[in-house]
């Protein structure tokens, strides 16, 4: 029977909860004496590797077995040499009742805690916290047990002791929620500092005035804001101004440790206070902001959204730090921040994340509500995304907007429970304790310097003033704000704790109130350690990029004879590497490209923008969810051995002081991996930085990224990004949703040459246009309306010379020598695939007098180009623009104002009418019978209609 026993411990990943509990019990008790347990679980234990043995195989071990070696190394140091003498079977079972309380309080002690600052929270009775739920007694209170598992500084103590203990670590100001992490040694790690200091550190003198002051900054600038603008919205930070020293800790703490860069991300709770309080914005400032001055040349943003960054001193030298912008969508700021921080990582060579730091600043209800948490939380691990642990803080005010009632705002029990899917460790903490508060945030950032991982803290506090400052909050929380009106501030009740405990005068403490008053009104400024002349080695240089006028197109070119070398390089797979026969098959057509026997197709030319950007110094980031690949199976970058599964990247064997190629796979998300690409990109301009849609229309699934920063952000808050997005996109009988890119979205916003929107169609215009957007200095988010059938059509192709020489070209003229000028009497416009339809049915119906003139860049648009092309034509009876996709979409209502700007010059007495699907719901037909004979009546319409 103990076969089936061990096959079970050893197979199950997931035994845990009481049964766990047993056996571990059980284990303790064979540990003292193998005789007090039965002899199948004495055969089974048996069975285990001894300490010794573990510590010198290198097998792996399961979850169970890792659990039963730590439980060994802890008995076997505190056991005594001698110890060989069995124990009373009575004392035993009360010993595993023992050990099985303390997990219990480990487990469970956050359901006893006491987090709630308004005492409302109501708590169920956990059974398994009682004494007599383990069969222990108050008779056993004098009795003395093991607890080398619980303290490691003490062999064992009497119960009464134990629970005293235990109640102080687990069930006061601070609920712990780590058991559910799978690592032995990060539990073990996260026991041992919480469990020895029972959750109590001394805290010196200094450490106390500190705290105090940072609280009497928090809460002196919500008062002075109060005061001189009644009514204005601010999102203050009252009833959570534990807030700021605890980031201000983060700050010093990371410092200390190494970190050369903070960036933090947040909404708007609190984000007034965190500019002045902790990054040191000049209070001024942020006054003729409350007044209205215009102090940017843009269309600015509300004070709660600004962004903001500078310099403090920390004990391990100077830390810049900055305050991410961000929207009112609240938590899409947190995959910016880490896009963000990658860079900044990427740019110093730090790959394990210890020198910039991610601190990310939630509301409780967004935690809870928002899915790019949960998209956030999923790319923290991976290798495209990971930034070596992010410290989350969630400022928990217990209620949304208005909905404060458990069941309506989430269906866990707690806001953070999200975080539980990563195995991140959640300290929840009373917002009223300060000490408590600091506490956890040492520990958090430890725990994240040691591990590499995301780690919550859950700071539970309370809304004063309701949702912003034009609330009547009692409107909807009569007796939430009932307690609230009563309750005296987090800094007053630490004040008084401090005086009452002789650790500050009552004078000393009214002098902070008075001297942050003084330097408010005086517009110095308040947060601690701020340096006011920074190195500038810290910072990106952004000049070579601000003011760049888009006439500036960048050279191309790439001389012809190395551009051969290059190429190649690109096919050259070294000896080992197994090739798979259709990849095999795609290399050695690119060889007989580069050797000038066949015509170049799209995935080469992309791949040799890219290896030519890589030889000139420009480092690449590509990313997508199958951009190693190509979704459409055209760029295979990455040749995976057939042999033993190893991967072979060309591109990154180009030269040995090649810049930077980062090529990966990305998880299946649009929204926070779209938004970390932003934030990357906007971090470092230098290079190219590339997001892939799997398919166009799905970057939909990331509409708040597109709106609210790649398209806006300029305008708003002056932040430039060079990000590419390539988005497939064409009508090919695939149905609604993966036909459209959804390209009359981003041509509804385009304004103020604020993006480029490019459709192009033949290879030299991916590569010429892929240079280009790295080359040029001008830095704004390019969208390119990528191919799918055109990766491999006979028609759309190039040479080896048109990539050598040349440029990008927004219009493309009539590209037959049959059709003359004098004798064109209609001219079609179109962009993209149909262009390809248009002129093979034109050549099957033999007409000579039309020319077929190509949009490949909508935006800006290119009025004088298109006047080049067109003022040649002077006999134009009629003029066409031609689309796929329906007549509510696509670019049709976005350009036909842009188009007769053009048109009414050169063809005063014409209209220009439409030639494509008619208006529908559906980006596309589902059917491929309605497909095909849409499609040819649209070409049919646009040539002889």
């Amino acid at each position: 029977m103990h076969e089936s026993l061990m096959e079970l411990l050893w197979s199950t990943s997931h035994f845990s909860g009481g049964n766990l509990e047993y056996v571990e019990g059980l284990f303790e008790s064979y540990l003292v004496d193998p005789n007090s347990v039965s002899e199948e679980w004495r055969k089974c234990f048996d069975q285990l590797p001894r300490v010794s043995e573990a510590q010198s195989t290198d097998l792996p071990h399961s979850v169970i077995q890792e659990q039963f070696l730590q439980i060994g190394k802890n008995k076997f140091r505190a056991m005594p040499a001698s110890s060989g003498v069995a124990v009373s079977s009575d004392h035993e079972q009360k010993q595993i009742s023992v050990l099985q309380l303390i997990n219990a309080y480990r487990v469970r002690g956050h359901q006893h805690a006491t987090l709630d600052p308004l005492g409302l929270q109501k708590r169920e009775k956990v059974a398994d916290l009682d004494m007599g739920y383990h069969q222990l007694t108050g008779a056993d209170l004098d009795t003395s047990f093991n607890v080398s598992s619980l303290f490691f500084n003490k062999e064992s103590m009497k119960l009464g002791d134990i629970v005293s203990d235990l109640e102080k670590t687990y069930c006061g100001s601070i609920g712990y929620e780590f058991m559910h992490i799978v690592d032995t040694q990060e539990k073990a790690w996260l026991q041992q500092r919480v469990e020895s200091v029972r959750s109590h550190p001394e805290y010196s003198q200094e450490t106390r005035e500190s705290l105090l002051e940072r609280l009497t900054a928090a809460e002196g600038l919500e008062k002075y804001l109060a005061s001189r603008y009644p009514g204005a919205k601010r999102f203050g930070l009252e009833g959570g101004e534990s807030l700021i020293p605890m980031v201000n800790e983060l700050i010093q703490r990371s410092g200390a440790l190494g970190a050369k860069e903070v960036v933090i991300g947040m909404a708007h709770r609190g984000r007034l206070n965190v500019l002045v309080n902790t990054l040191g914005k000049n209070p001024k400032d942020l006054f003729d902001e409350f007044e209205g001055k215009k102090l940017v040349n843009t269309s600015g943003d509300v004070k709660y959204h600004q962004g903001f960054s500078s310099n403090v001193m920390t004990a391990g030298g100077e830390v810049h730090i900055a305050l991410s912008f961000n929207p009112s969508h609240l938590e899409i700021v947190s995959p910016v921040v880490e896009g963000s921080v990658r860079a900044r990582q990427d740019r110093r060579k730090d790959t394990t994340g210890k020198s910039v730091v991610p601190i990310s600043i939630h509301g409780d209800a967004a935690f809870a509500g928002q899915g790019v948490v949960m998209e956030t939380f999923q790319m923290s691990q991976t290798r495209a995304y990971r930034t070596g642990g992010t410290v989350h803080i969630v400022i928990n005010n217990q209620v949304g907007f208005t909905t404060n009632r458990q069941e309506d705002s989430r269906s866990t029990e707690y806001a953070t429970d999200v975080a539980k899917m990563i195995q991140a460790p959640i300290f929840h903490v009373n917002g009223d304790d300060p000490e408590a508060v600091l506490f956890v945030t040492q520990l958090a950032l430890d725990y994240r310097y040691e591990f590499g991982r995301d780690v919550v803290i859950d700071m539970v506090c309370y809304r004063r003033r309701g949702h912003n400052e034009t609330d009547e909050p009692s409107g909807t929380q009569p007796l939430m704000y009932n307690v609230i009106s009563k309750l005296k501030t987090t800094r007053n009740l630490y004040a008084e704790k401090l005086i009452a405990g002789s650790v500050v005068s009552k004078e000393l403490s009214d002098k902070m109130v008075n001297d942050n008053r003084e330097n408010l009104d005086n517009g110095r400024h308040v947060a601690q350690s701020l340096v006011l002349e920074s190195q500038t080695k810290m910072f990106v240089d952004w000049k070579p990029y601000l003011g760049v006028e888009w006439t500036d197109e960048g050279d191309t070119r790439y001389p012809l004879a190395e551009l051969q070398d290059v190429a190649k390089k690109l096919t050259h797979v070294p000896d080992g590497v197994v090739v798979q026969r259709q990849v095999q098959k795609i290399y050695q057509d690119r060889d007989k490209m580069t050797a000038g026997a066949l015509p170049l197709n799209w995935g080469y030319a992309e791949t040799l923008a890219f290896a030519t950007l890589l030889e000139q110094g420009y480092p690449i980031r590509i990313t997508g969810q199958d951009s190693g690949r190509g979704t459409f199976s055209h760029r295979h970058a990455v040749v995976h051995s057939q042999k033993d599964g190893s991967t072979y990247i060309p591109l990154k064997h180009l030269s040995d002081d090649q810049p930077t190629l980062d090529l990966y796979d990305s998880y299946l998300s649009e929204e926070a991996v779209l938004a970390f690409e932003y934030g990357y990109a906007s971090t470092s301009p230098q290079g190219l930085v590339v997001w892939e849609a799997q398919f166009g229309d799905f970057a939909n699934g990331a509409q708040v990224v597109i709106d609210q920063f790649i398209t806006s952000g300029e305008h708003k808050w002056g932040r430039l990004c060079g990000l590419t997005m390539l988005l497939p996109h064409g009508y090919e009988g695939q149905g609604p949703e993966h036909s459209s890119a959804r390209l009359e979205r981003f041509m509804q916003l385009c304004a103020e040459y604020n993006i480029q929107v490019c459709v192009p169609t033949t290879p030299s215009q991916i590569y010429h246009i892929l240079r280009r957007q790295a080359i040029r200095p001008m830095r704004r988010p390019l969208i390119i309306m990528s191919p799918k059938s055109l990766l491999r059509h006979k028609q759309a192709t190039s040479t080896l010379e048109d990539l050598a020489e040349g440029s990008f070209k927004t219009v493309l003229p009539e590209a037959s020598e049959s059709i003359a000028a004098d004798k064109v009497k209609r001219i079609v416009l179109c962009s993209g695939k149909v262009y390809y339809d248009l002129i093979n049915r034109r050549e099957a119906l033999e007409k000579d007098d039309v020319a077929v003139v190509r949009l490949e860049q909508l935006y800006p648009f290119p009025y004088a180009d298109l006047e080049s092309v067109l003022e040649q034509y002077k006999n134009v009876e009629s003029l066409v623009w031609c689309q796929e996709e329906p007549k509510n979409q696509g670019a049709w209502h976005a350009n036909r104002h842009r188009m007769n700007r053009v048109l009414e010059k050169l063809y005063p007495e014409l209209k220009i009418r439409f030639a494509g699907r008619i208006s529908s719901a559906a980006p596309a037909a589902g059917y491929m019978s309605v497909h095909v004979e849409e499609q040819e009546a649209l070409v049919n319409d646009a040539l002889v209609g």
